[in-house]
């Protein structure tokens, strides 16, 4: 007796302590999240430049599949139990997300687009509205994604090839495309193949676009393309110099119709609806043209003297070229950044990158790694806060943007990789329009709610149904079961037999269809068939149809056997499960609803002290110290203890902390206002964490669901196999014929 009491008490001890270093190490991924969130909010990195995702909070479930489905590290994190953009800039606009997430609650779309002015207005066959016959393709349509450049490509082809005469006229070409990028060499291949006369012109002398000025092995591909004549890549990801021999590999086997070197200066409307179009070495006539320029356009000047010596460049092609050189990079995104790194491995160079903002905010979280390793290293200089004044031969004057006196650095070679000017003046005098109010409006986004009137609905006419049938038969379904083998109906109904046995091999065959989900879900890119969101609602309807089949196969009279303990465990299954997919999601929401809350109040207490004379600074300080210090005691090292005693005597902290603020504020002399501001800022922030919390640990509470469905789904397929292995060895299927 006293063997088995120590027994159950070391593995009931264990299991909690388990589960406290797992809740501790939870609470600590959390509080990283939370913080790496503010940080985003406050760089302004929290929205893309392009695309990003919205979650809909309403239907999370935080099940982290968007997460490990993004390309790109950072974009999205797991908070209080839900997925949150954390760092929006970083997305490349793939849709992985929006793909992957089971319960359709990630949307991909156009950042602030009501109001851009630098997206074009166009059709959905990607034609100006105004200029019947012009289309765009590309990046310069706000897609950033090189696949969704080859599908442009393509359709802007297949739609001309629609429109294309029977009869044509020699001097005037079906199609010319403007720029040799994933886009424009697409649309040529489609046109090729389609036989279309065209060309394809570009400024540079290869096919390449703006990927050929990227710079040395950086991954540039990282989804399944496939292009026309050519096929499907073989390869899910390429680095340029890959992809960049690829396409002139396919360029020189098709003997495309290209001129390189020939630049798009204008374009005019003939008489018959034709194009003249006027380009750097002739003028052609074309019944369409296809722009597929880049949003880059031409690179973006520092406007400051010197920026025209010969050691100034715009672009890297090949790091390896510079050995020994003092280098100044200028720029923060992710092609200054690599730029930066290349140049540094390179022996005997010293190199400094110079960026005008305190922190990088754009850049994916590999290249944030490489460069705070090769800063720690010592292999490159980074100069925040800083912008070039200068120019000389021999060196670079930099300044502080907040008015500081300029450093000259002995210099050799400075690369401005500030981005590029997007070729919007070109489109307008074309004819494109970028009007805000022209365009289609975006679809809103808003929270679509978690679906449970849906799935009720649906759920409430599968039960009728069966109730239905048993109804219908309720003469045989009613009766005790020792008199059940008299009837007449019994021979078909019972589990062994007919019906009864139809519903059985239903039951697997639903649970396995169920269980398949699993797999789709964990299953590796190359091996998943079917959306997601598709099989999560499979997962749940056969999960309904399972328990309906197996209440029918028992013959509305499961009994306490181990078919009977099965049909238990799926009752249990379906009721956790409605938990998880139409209940868990409030409970989180709320807690992150908090959080942001708690974020602008911080927010509003730097603002408003920002304007105070420098002399109460140290108030200023005292007061966020103390407040921050509050907060992180409440929301992420309290125990289960430390919460409910926070629950007595939350009132009384927060007026310690008043008394205090207010003292200290007397004793250096702030004015009441300021320190009654203060005051009610610290009491709204301290109260919003202490209710953040509290939601956390119910969430922690109700995250309990998911341990009981995966253990309860165990339990009913060991329960089912042998069910199954029973009755076919005792060519029964349980006493007295019942389930």
């Amino acid at each position: 007796m006293t063997w088995g009491v120590l027994g159950v008490l070391l593995v009931a001890l264990t299991v909690a302590t388990l589960i406290g270093w797992a809740r501790r190490a939870e609470l600590r991924r959390m509080a990283r999240g939370v913080a790496e969130r503010d940080l985003a909010l406050r760089q302004g990195s929290a929205k893309a430049q392009l695309r990003h995702p919205v979650v809909d909070l309403s239907r999370c479930l935080g099940c982290a599949t968007c997460v490990a489905a993004c390309p790109e590290d950072g974009v999205l994190e797991i908070v209080h139990g839900q997925a949150m953009v954390v760092h929006g800039a970083r997305c490349q606009g793939v849709s992985a997300c929006e793909r992957e997430c089971p319960v359709g609650a990630i949307t991909v779309t156009l950042a602030d687009a009501e109001e851009r002015r630098d997206v074009p207005v166009l059709t959905d066959a990607l034609e100006s509205p105004d200029v019947p016959g012009l289309f765009l393709a590309g990046e310069v349509t706000a897609q950033s994604l090189i696949k969704t450049a080859v599908e442009h490509g393509v359709a802007v082809a297949d739609e001309v090839a629609r429109r294309a005469r029977a009869e044509r006229d020699a001097d005037t070409l079906d199609l010319l495309i403007v720029g040799a990028g994933p886009a424009g060499l697409a649309c040529a291949l489609e046109a090729k193949r389609r036989g279309l006369s065209y060309v394809l012109i570009d400024q540079a002398d290869e096919v390449g676009g703006t990927v050929a000025r990227y710079p040395r092995r950086k991954l540039v591909l990282t989804q399944p393309v496939e292009l026309p004549l050519y096929g499907r890549f073989r390869q899910t990801s390429y680095t340029k110099e890959e992809l960049i021999e690829l396409w002139h590999e396919i360029a020189r086997e098709q003997a495309l119709a290209f001129s390189p070197g020939e630049t798009l200066q204008g374009l005019e409307r003939r008489a018959d609806g034709s194009f003249e179009v006027a380009t750097s070495r002739t003028r052609r006539g074309a019944r369409h043209v296809c722009l597929a320029l880049g949003r880059r356009g031409v690179p973006r000047r520092l406007g400051v003297p010197g920026e025209e010596l010969p050691k100034v460049a715009y672009g890297l092609l090949d790091a390896q070229g510079y050995r020994d050189r003092r280098v100044l990079v200028v720029g923060g995104g992710d092609s200054a950044v690599e730029t930066a790194l290349a140049l540094a491995e390179q022996p005997g160079n010293s190199v400094t990158l110079s960026y005008r903002k305190e922190a990088f905010f754009r850049l994916r979280a590999r290249n944030l790694e490489r460069l705070q390793a090769a800063r720690g290293e010592g292999r490159l200089a980074v100069v925040n806060r800083s912008e070039v004044l200068a120019i000389e031969p021999e060196r670079v004057a930099l300044g502080g943007i907040d008015g500081a006196s300029p450093t000259w650095l002995e210099n050799d070679d400075v690369f401005v990789m500030i981005g590029g000017e997007a070729p919007l003046d070109l489109l307008q005098r074309a004819g494109v329009s970028f009007d805000p109010a022209r365009r289609a409006p975006a679809q809103r986004v808003f929270e679509q709610g978690t679906g449970l009137q849906r799935a009720v609905t649906i759920g409430l006419a599968l039960t009728l149904a069966a109730l239905g049938w048993a109804m219908a038969h309720s003469e045989y379904y009613l009766l005790p079961l020792p008199m059940r083998p008299t009837h007449p109906d019994h021979t078909w109904l019972r589990p062994g037999m007919g019906f009864g046995l139809g519903m059985g091999i239903a039951c697997v065959g639903l649970i396995v269809l169920n269980l398949l989900y699993l797999v789709r879900r964990n299953a590796r890119p190359a091996l998943q068939v079917g959306s997601l969101k598709a099989w999560m609602t499979s997962h749940v309807a056969t999960g309904i149809l399972a328990l309906l089949c197996a209440t029918l196969h028992a013959a509305m009279s499961p009994r306490s056997t181990t078919a009977g303990h099965a049909w238990q465990a799926l009752v249990v299954l379906l009721v956790s499960g409605a938990i998880g997919r139409y209940v868990y999601a409030a409970v989180p929401r709320a807690a992150n609803g908090r959080e942001l809350d708690l974020f602008e109040l911080k927010q509003q207490l730097g603002r408003m002290q920002a304007e105070w004379d420098a002399g109460q600074r140290r108030f200023r300080e005292e007061a966020r110290r103390r407040v921050t210090a509050a907060i992180e005691a409440r929301q992420w090292r309290a125990g289960l203890p430390g919460r409910i005693a926070s629950l007595v005597g939350a009132q009384f902290e927060r007026r310690r902390l008043a008394r205090e603020l207010r003292a200290l504020g007397a004793s250096e002399g702030v004015a009441p206002d300021h320190v009654e501001e203060t005051v009610e800022l610290v009491r709204r922030a301290h109260h919003t964490a202490l209710v953040a919390a509290h939601f956390e640990d119910v969430r922690a509470l109700c995250n309990s669901w998911r341990y009981l469905h995966r253990w309860v789904a165990a339990l009913m397929v060991l329960l089912v196999v042998l069910h199954i292995v029973y009755a076919l060895t005792y060519g029964s299927f349980g006493p007295g014929g019942a389930a």
